[in-house]
């Protein structure tokens, strides 16, 4: 299978279409953190030191919207296209930028780099908008970069002669998969994939083979689950014309919700009561009340989920030594570009750090993306072994550190070396902040590729490694 992107032209129509209606569409915003950088020793900020600042903000002002756009276009197309989305996008932040909420005081880093904070609302409605306009094929196209979502069904039966026991109804089941899949989308089985994930897992263990049980250990299960609960009334009623007794199936109610599987969250959740309406079967009910739970959800309702320009995640870190150098993590997580905010809730004694993270990009497979976006870029930076991704589960992602433990070379590495977003950037991005031949060789200790791009090279990586990796 080869690599499909964008082409520049491509991915300038879409945004063009969105940006056209941010002014209309101002409602609908998304908060975003980042972190700008200059470079102090560049000749022409020593003769303006008020150019300096300006160049600084300017640049935090940038790394806010592309962090923005990056919500919306996959990570390798914003990297392909860089320069064409920094000259039409990424400059344009007067009109995109509603309002900058705060900025830290600009600060001269032991990196040698000056450095800015900054949290700001960005106008993003113009990008969706745009983006549900596109053709048909095009749309099935983007969602499916956003994982062609797995769903799974469930539907309880519950009434008097039953008691507290609920029983699986397959009618109302099949009803709402039918349903689900003309949008397209897949039907998943959460019982079949817990079968096969005990059986791999009980295999993988008596081969001794540990590769294949971390591997088990993240097969994926559906990415929406939707539950419901139907409960029934039998009651007996006599025909006036004949004076028969019959029996009567009444809906007395139903619950339906529907659960985000990647972040535990429930997205949707509602109860109704059927008023004046029988049937002359269980099985006549459940087929009716399949169809009405089908109707809570439309393919927009999907959709809308998939292209969320965000999602919360919680992050646990084993390791750091304390509580300071949980807060310089802090300050690394800022600036790396799918991280658009960053809460650091907890730390305890036994070395766990939690941070609440709100990350874009494609949660097809949310592990891929941290392990590349978050451990390499900080492992470039701490080391090849320092961060190691333990898992990614239910919202939860959890890393582990084993770097140096010597507190005051921790600290040295934290401070006096370019942020690990750094090392993940490309030769543009490090041509706007890198004005000196010191500043290049600092950041090409992290990012050997660019630098030497950027010099007019090739970079370091073989090309039997970028044709596996772009595979």
């Amino acid at each position: 299978m080869r690599h499909i992107s964008l082409k520049p032209y491509q991915v300038f129509a879409i945004l063009l279409l969105g940006l056209g209606s941010f002014a209309a569409l101002a409602a609908d915003t998304i908060t975003v953190t980042a972190e700008g950088l200059a470079d102090p020793n560049a000749e022409t900020y020593q003769r303006d030191k008020g150019l300096l600042i300006d160049d600084l903000r300017q640049d935090a002002r940038r790394q806010v919207i592309e962090k923005a756009v990056g919500a919306f276009i996959d990570s390798t197309t914003l990297v392909e296209n860089y320069v064409l989305l920094e000259d039409r996008v990424f400059s344009q932040s007067t009109g995109l930028i509603k309002r900058v909420i705060k900025e830290s005081n600009p600060w001269l880093g032991e990196d040698g780099f000056m450095h800015m904070l900054i949290q700001a609302e960005v106008f993003v409605t113009g990008v969706e908008e745009a983006l549900k306009e596109m053709s048909r094929s095009s749309r099935v196209g983007y969602i499916r970069q956003y994982g062609n979502p797995k769903i799974s069904v469930a539907v309880y039966a519950q009434d008097a002669a039953r008691g507290s026991w609920e029983s699986r109804s397959e009618i109302a089941e099949n009803i709402l998969k039918e349903h689900i899949s003309s949008f397209g989308y897949r039907v998943w089985s959460e019982e079949m994939t817990k079968k096969l994930k005990s059986e791999m897992m009980e295999a993988s263990t008596l081969d001794n083979q540990v590769e294949a049980t971390v591997s088990v250990s993240h097969l994926k299960a559906s990415d929406f689950s939707i539950y419901g609960t139907v409960k029934f009334d039998v009651r007996s009623v006599t025909l006036q014309a004949s004076g028969v007794n019959v029996k009567k199936h009444v809906i007395t109610s139903w619950t339906v919700k529907c659960v985000d599987n990647h972040t535990g969250e429930e997205i949707y959740f509602n109860n109704k009561v059927p008023r004046r309406h029988s049937w002359a079967s269980e099985d006549e009910a459940v087929q009716d009340i399949g169809k009405l739970i089908g109707s809570e959800f439309s393919k927009d309702f999907f959709e809308q989920r998939l292209m969320s320009p965000s999602k919360v995640y919680e992050l646990r870190v084993m390791g750091l030594p304390n509580y300071d150098v949980g807060v310089l993590f802090k300050k690394e997580l800022i600036g790396l570009r799918p991280v658009i905010r960053v809460d650091f809730r907890n730390f305890t004694t036994n070395g766990i750090s939690v941070y609440e993270i709100e990350f874009t990009g494609n949660s097809n497979n949310f592990a891929e993306l941290v392990n590349n976006v978050l451990v390499k870029p900080l492992n470039a930076k701490f080391g090849e072994k320092a961060f190691q991704l333990d898992s990614v589960e239910q919202g939860v992602v959890k890393v582990s550190f084993h770097g140096n433990k010597d507190l005051d070379r921790l600290l040295e590495d934290f401070n006096s070396k370019p942020p690990a977003a750094l090392a993940a950037a490309t030769p543009e991005r490090l041509r706007h902040i890198a004005k000196d031949e010191s500043s290049l060789k600092k950041l090409e200790e992290i990012n050997p590729d660019a630098v030497a791009k950027l010099r007019g090279g090739e970079g370091t990586g073989s090309e039997s490694y970028r044709q596996v990796k772009d595979f």
